[in-house]
């Protein structure tokens, strides 16, 4: 199930951070390419929604199987096209085939953490940050050797697809399949929105934050602060190293303190990593800065899943599919809102926007209770559950 996180970490990395040669191969202008852009993560919403009425009559194993073949396929088809009715293609495939991936995904993480009883959506989201990682060193390479983008991305994924097909015959779906359940403020058989929406709203802001350090931290280090060029393209870097850390260590910290716990610290961390970019005298204090934000970010994402699954309990792929929504939705708020106000006002002043809505979580806290599973915070069930058979695991 990580590798599964890993290798959406690798194609997703690996299609972003060659915007700039998929823009040259096709002649896409610089007008042209925020449209381009912003369509990815709209049909992803697209992919994520129709997941949600998929998984009804089809477990989220088999729409996780076989979306993970599309999107390699897709992204070897950005790099293989020359022609800009191909890229347009090639990117709507990737885009509703990303949705179905990342709702279906974090479907069967909720349902295995809720089989083993203790927190464990961390790790697999550490396992996706280190695939970004890799896929963001294997993008370097073949700039840096100047490869075609086909040839850049063929080794890639004639390597990952093979291994995810083979991979997938261990998926076991858990017990959150269909629309039924009863939640607090909810009603049988039904995903209250009233009740799902202080998790829509973290989602959001965290995806908010998210995309303002992938977006602007490189700019916001060049411009504002006075770094290099070479300098600024670091925080980037260690943003992700440092999700990679929070990630794979969080589990414990959620396991020892809790849910709502970590979610506080999250946030906290978070908000001064803004602060102190916003306030940043020169480059290496905003590099203190960004190297927060990866800490407290990190945590947000896998617990607002995880929690959005006990909430619901039997209704957990419904609401995980619709949380999922709100990781496109903050993505595609997040850069022109940035870029909007720094424009507007100043580089400095926008970074205290995504801090007060990071500071919000803090707010809608309590949401992330571990009832009723009460997993974290001491409440670990005394065993795990048998996932080598059945349907309780994966």
């Amino acid at each position: 199930m990580a590798f599964g996180f890993f290798a959406q970490g690798v194609a997703f990395a690996l299609l972003v951070t060659r915007i700039p040669a998929i823009q040259d191969r096709y002649g896409v202008s610089d007008a042209l390419l925020p449209v381009f852009l912003a369509a990815v993560p709209v049909l992803a919403g697209v992919g994520s929604v129709v997941t949600e009425r998929v998984v009804k009559r089809i477990p989220p194993s088999s729409v996780l199987r076989w979306s993970q073949p599309v999107v390699l396929l897709a992204l070897l088809g950005v790099g293989a096209g020359e022609r800009m009715v191909v890229l347009g293609v090639a990117l709507a495939a990737f885009g509703l085939a990303v949705g179905a991936l990342d709702a279906s995904m974090n479907m069967l993480g909720v349902s295995l953490q809720r089989s083993y009883g203790r927190s464990i959506m961390l790790g697999f989201h550490a396992a996706y940050s280190l695939g970004g990682i890799v896929g963001a060193s294997l993008a370097w390479v073949g700039a840096h050797w100047e490869l075609a983008l086909f040839v850049s991305y063929l080794p890639v994924v004639a390597v990952l697809l093979p291994a995810a097909l083979v991979g997938s015959r261990w998926y076991v779906d858990g017990g959150g399949r269909g629309s039924g359940g009863v939640a607090s403020g909810g009603e049988a058989g039904s995903v209250a929105f009233r009740a799902l929406l202080p998790l829509c709203l973290v989602m959001t802001f965290a995806y908010i934050g998210d995309a303002t350090v992938s977006n602007w931290s490189a700019k916001y280090l060049k411009d504002v602060l006075g770094s290099s060029e070479q300098l600024a393209t670091v925080p980037y870097n260690v943003y992700m190293v440092t999700t990679l850390v929070g990630r794979a260590l969080g589990d414990f910290g959620v396991r020892r303190f809790g849910a709502v716990g970590v979610v506080r610290g999250g946030a906290v961390v978070a908000a001064v990593g803004f602060a102190v970019v916003a306030g940043a005298p020169g480059a290496w204090i905003g590099m203190v800065g960004f190297t927060l934000l990866g800490l407290g970010l990190c945590v947000l994402v896998p617990q607002t899943f995880a929690a959005g699954g006990r909430l619901f309990p039997g209704a957990s792929d419904v609401a995980v599919a619709r949380l999922n929504v709100f990781n496109y939705v903050g993505f595609l708020i997040g850069s022109p809102l940035v870029g909007a106000l720094g424009d507007a006002w100043s580089y400095r002043g926008a970074m205290l926007v995504p801090m007060v809505l990071v500071l919000v979580t803090l707010v809608y806290a309590r949401s992330f209770d571990a009832q009723p599973d009460r997993y974290g915070g001491g409440h670990e069930r005394s065993r795990t559950a048998d996932v080598g058979r059945g349907g309780n695991g994966l």
